[in-house]
């Protein structure tokens, strides 16, 4: 049998895996459970991600990756081994090539721990790309004709903005704030004005429900939310509604919208011409949160659209690009992490 190729979405909060021939088989929490005496891994992805908040003294559930980049290496390479020996992509005779993406201002250190985290794990040749341009490749927008493509991909640790042209990116930014940056504003304005200690899941489940970041919004929802009362310690439930949590997470929007003006104003005349005419793609999990695409049109003052599939952008971008690799045959603009 020969080696399947994949495609890795190592994300903050989820790790995607796209199969050449096949699509996305994997989406999982980037979450692993080990037992702190022995070390052993207990559990990875979605089953120990239901242990966040819940685990006894002797177990910690371990995020491994930390703002888009690996925190905790070891880790990282176990939960990746994991992935791939579940999906069983290795040949008889031949190992995977990896097609593996990062947030375009990483440092070099960052880059070969996630570039050796993937080698380890998967053991064939593994090319690194930047994170925007596999998103934008992803939600279907054709980067490699002379006209200007911007992209924001607000993930679970970054957001990662760029505007690209024949197929490169022309200007970007990257900040480490984002969708985890989003669930701790929740978190920490909760209790400061309700005195109730919450947790992330609950956080998460809140501005899913209803997280608004349109401020001029006339939304009116509410939910019921409980957790522990800071002063007195004990159970209590309160009914929070958009409009707080509008304002809790207004900080974080305002700096990613910061972060794509500052990218609009660098590039040249004609391309931001053309993002006037064709608009800027919205991708990540970030990009579902209700309001954020008008929040942004309205400070940039050009068209935002949303992409179909948001969350599995970057994984199904990074299996077109290893696609693309197969049939020319060739490397072309790729990066060959392995030999750098």
């Amino acid at each position: 049998m020969m080696a399947k190729d994949i495609g890795i979405d190592l994300g903050t909060a989820n790790v995607l895996i796209y199969v050449t021939g096949k699509g996305i088989v994997l989406n999982e929490p980037s979450v692993v459970a080990i037992d702190v005496q022995t070390n052993k891994v207990l559990a990875v992805g979605s089953e120990a991600y239901r242990m966040v908040g819940r685990t006894p003294s002797n177990i910690r559930a371990i995020r491994p990756l930390k703002d888009g980049v690996i925190s905790d290496f070891d880790v990282t390479e176990k939960m990746l081994t994991y992935f791939i020996n579940k999906l069983n992509v290795k040949g008889f005779m031949s190992k995977p090539k990896t097609m593996i993406c990062a947030p375009t201002n990483i440092t070099n250190i960052e880059r070969k721990a996630i570039i050796q985290a993937a080698e380890k794990s998967g053991g064939g040749k593994v090319y690194l790309e930047e994170e925007p341009k596999v998103a934008a490749i992803g939600a279907g927008m054709d980067i490699f004709q002379p006209k200007g493509n911007m992209v924001i991909d607000i993930g679970g640790g970054t957001s990662d903005i760029a505007v690209l042209s024949l197929g490169d990116i022309v200007a970007s930014n990257s900040i480490r704030l984002a969708g985890d940056q989003m669930n701790f504003d929740i978190v920490n304005y909760v209790k400061n004005n309700h005195s109730l200690i919450i947790g992330e899941h609950t956080a998460e489940k809140i501005k899913m429900t209803i997280g608004n970041a349109d401020t001029n919004s006339d939304d009116s929802k509410t939910m019921e939310v409980r957790g522990r009362d800071a002063v007195t310690g004990m159970p209590k439930s309160l009914t929070l509604t958009s409009k707080e949590i509008g304002e809790a997470l207004s900080d974080t929007v305002n700096q990613i919208i910061t972060a794509a003006k500052d990218v609009l104003e660098v590039v040249p005349p004609e391309l931001a011409s053309d993002i006037v005419d064709r608009g800027v793609m919205l991708t990540g999990g970030g990009s579902l949160l209700k309001g954020i695409d008008k929040a942004i049109a309205d400070v940039l003052t050009v068209p935002v659209v949303i992409s179909e599939n948001p969350l599995n952008n970057v994984a199904k971008g990074a299996g077109a690009l290893l696609e693309h690799i197969s049939k020319a045959g060739k490397e072309s603009k790729l990066i060959n992490a392995s030999e750098e």
